[in-house]
């Protein structure tokens, strides 16, 4: 198994921080929620080989903000209806925190 560095992962997730400052182990809820928001495939492809499933899923289920495309495609992956999901209660709710 390969052993991933936090450069492996694209660029533009991380436009706003210092990707010395991060880690798999010490940053983990945030690079789970920068890739499921952000990501594409091969980022997807190492988180999910990084951080176990559950781990993965329970960041994400706890997430604010997810675009409708990208609720739908998690509640597949995980088996779990979108009700679950935090960000589709917050919209529910009326409290939709905003997208950046």
């Amino acid at each position: 198994m390969k052993k991933y560095q936090i450069s492996d992962l694209s660029v533009h997730l991380f436009w706003d921080v210092d990707i010395s400052n991060l880690s798999f182990e010490k940053s983990a809820q945030y690079l789970i929620e920068r890739v499921a928001y952000l990501g594409d495939l091969s980022d997807w492809l190492i988180i999910r080989s990084v951080y176990d499933e559950r781990r993965i899923k329970q960041v994400i289920l706890n997430m604010r903000y997810l675009d409708e495309r990208s609720l739908h495609f998690y509640a597949l992956v995980f088996d779990v209806p979108k009700e679950s999901f935090r960000c589709y209660k917050l919209r529910q709710s009326g409290k939709i925190p905003l997208p950046f």
